[in-house]
């Protein structure tokens, strides 16, 4: 069974930091693009960062280069992103998701959509991250 487990979230005030943790399982990090996602309440879903892990290579959406970053300990199966300088308008629920091809175009054109269900192939309930001024 797959998993995407995300964890690590909860209430910061601006400027504060948080790190989240995506623990993956049930699928091979080298055969799958696995990226943060966030969605604000009523709002988009926000692709953010990625790391294809086929080559290794890393990608950003505009909206986050300079405060969030991402990285992963494939030993344990598990993505980070760090979250610095962090804004009320980044209250929302974190996911992982993971696509064999599809996270890397979302990221690098910083897709938004509307719905419940993400456009990848597997993806996790996220993690709720509160941001008070």
């Amino acid at each position: 069974d797959v998993q995407l487990q995300a964890s690590g979230g909860g209430s910061v005030q601006a400027g504060g930091s948080l790190t989240l943790s995506c623990a993956a399982s049930g699928f091979t990090f080298d055969d799958y693009e696995v990226g943060w996602f966030r969605r604000a309440s009523g709002q988009d879903h926000e692709a953010l960062l990625c790391i294809n892990f086929n080559d290794g290579n890393i990608y950003q959406a505009d909206s986050v280069k300079g405060r969030f970053t991402i990285s992963s300990d494939n030993a344990k199966k598990t993505v980070y992103l760090q979250m610095n300088n962090l804004k009320p308008e980044d209250t929302a629920v974190y996911y992982c998701a993971a696509d064999r091809y599809a996270v890397v175009p979302m990221v690098q054109r910083g897709t938004r959509w509307r719905g419940t269900s993400p456009p990848t192939e597997y993806w996790g309930q996220g993690t709720l991250v509160t941001v008070s001024s």
